[in-house]
């Protein structure tokens, strides 16, 4: 990527006053650390921020700089620039009237590793070969020659890998590793990250994964796995991250082109998750006719509905 992108981003981020950083609804490990290692880099530079995310933090990730400064709604929307970071659609992050009604001088910088969706950005940093956003955000680091310390280094392996599963999902490139590699040489805590976001599950989850599992079904046609999770088969307590694990592990499933997850909402809408682990499969195209959006190997979309079990197998209704 033109490394002028990551100067002009660092000069548009150090001639302002008032920053807002936010991410997408029902965020995951790697949202939540490209936001947390921003606010450590604010927070360096002396620079007056506040922190966004529509839906409530997750817990398991609280050993993350920063985490605690999340907020879910702010009386005034008087900031200069707006950092939105890991959302593929900017209306994930659930900002559509601050956003369409902002004033002349607020101004956006985006930075993600999903297929670009709708274009508001003032400013664009995308890469969808990236494993994370935090590994776009590695490079910003280098480029601006910003020395990487510990706190910054745990973020950039947390996005890395929980948006890999752990370095087992297809996006995982040489150079993802290596810069996997590099943090753990910054400081990064490796056992603390995984026993974090990997090994900390829940009863509760475990029993979702199982309830998953027992209804797992090939589509002999397409050569295609499926699952459905009702929204009663969800407790509260089991969080996005841990139902988006379900997906990935599904993805090793052998002899398939992909599988999907179907997951009902509880406000009346169902929530897909495709996956793929296969060279020549782009789930994305799947994903895009039907609204959404993503990676060729790891994609969603949200539609309404609700879902149905008849003789003949699962329905939209």
């Amino acid at each position: 990527m033109n490394a002028s992108l990551y100067t002009k981003a660092f000069t548009l981020i150090n001639s302002s006053k008032n920053i807002l950083v936010s991410t997408h609804e029902h965020p995951d490990g790697d949202a939540l650390a490209s936001v947390c290692l921003i606010a450590e880099i604010l927070s360096l530079l002396n620079k007056k921020y506040s922190l966004y995310c529509y839906d409530q933090i997750n817990y398991q990730l609280n050993f993350l700089p920063h985490i605690d400064e999340f907020k879910n709604y702010y009386e005034s929307f008087d900031f200069d620039l707006i950092i939105i970071l890991d959302c593929g659609d900017v209306e994930r992050a659930k900002l559509n009237k601050e956003i369409l009604s902002r004033k002349p001088n607020q101004l956006i910088l985006e930075i993600d590793h999903h297929q670009k969706m709708k274009d508001c950005a003032d400013l664009e940093i995308r890469d969808s070969t990236a494993a994370a956003t935090t590994e776009i955000l590695y490079y910003f680091l280098k480029a601006n020659k910003i020395k990487i310390n510990k706190d910054m280094a745990n973020c950039i392996l947390t996005g890395i890998l929980t948006d890999t599963g752990n370095f087992l999902y297809p996006s995982t490139s040489s150079e993802t590793v290596n810069i996997a590699s590099e943090m753990l040489t910054n400081g990064a805590k490796l056992p603390q990250i995984i026993e974090n976001t990997w090994r900390n599950k829940s009863i509760a989850s475990m029993k979702t994964w199982g309830k998953a599992m027992s209804r797992l079904k090939i589509n002999q046609q397409y050569n295609f796995g499926f699952t459905i999770l009702k929204s009663q088969d969800v407790p509260a307590e089991v969080t996005e991250e841990e139902l988006e694990g379900i997906s990935g592990f599904l993805s090793n499933l052998s002899a398939v082109n992909g599988i999907m997850l179907l997951r009902q909402l509880p406000d009346g809408k169902i929530k897909g998750s495709l996956r793929t682990s296969k060279p020549n499969v782009d789930v994305s195209k799947l994903a895009r006719a039907l609204g959404g959006g993503g990676h060729t190997k790891a994609s969603g979309f949200t539609v309404e509905g609700n879902l149905e079990k008849t003789a003949n197998g699962w329905k939209i209704e």
